[in-house]
């Protein structure tokens, strides 16, 4: 099993069905997986805002800063490794309120861009944990396409 850390503003994706990817801490940012269960090809995204008109410099620079782009982006890289597009299920965690006193509400907006963008395509939810005040850890294993959340020492799959 190799495991595949994605960081904050990053996004990987695996034909191997050994590999396990990973994002940590999802705090107010958003991840994102999509999984094609016939191909088993997947891919993981830790978004940290919503809608890169917010900083079109900084979305050119690094696209998978922002949900509105970088799930875009990672579903077309997941076309191009030969995934149906058709086929691909969707998880998200995360979009936390990790301060009381957030008025920026960054976490609901970065779930909020992701169901206008799935909307927009057509698209379901297969599952999602997001809100709330605590972080998430997620697993994308590759070879079944579970998806397992981490959070406060306790694990269930998505």
């Amino acid at each position: 099993m190799s495991l595949l850390v994605v960081n904050i503003s990053d996004m990987k994706i695996s034909t191997n069905p050994e590999d396990v990817i990973v994002t940590y801490s999802l705090g107010s940012c958003l991840g994102v997986t999509a999984y094609d269960p016939k191909k088993r090809i997947g891919g993981l995204i830790h978004c940290l805002l919503a809608r890169a008109s917010t900083s079109p410099k900084r979305a050119q620079q690094n696209p998978y800063m922002f949900v509105n782009t970088g799930v875009a982006m990672m579903v077309r890289k997941l076309a191009m490794k030969g995934a149906d597009i058709k086929r691909l299920e969707f998880k998200a965690a995360g979009g936390a309120n990790m301060r009381n006193e957030d008025t920026f509400l960054t976490g609901q907006k970065n779930y909020e861009a992701l169901l206008r963008l799935m909307e927009r395509n057509e698209i379901k939810l297969k599952a999602s944990d997001v809100g709330g005040s605590i972080p998430r850890t997620i697993f994308l294993h590759l070879d079944t396409g579970k998806v397992v959340m981490k959070s406060l020492g306790r694990m269930k799959e998505l």
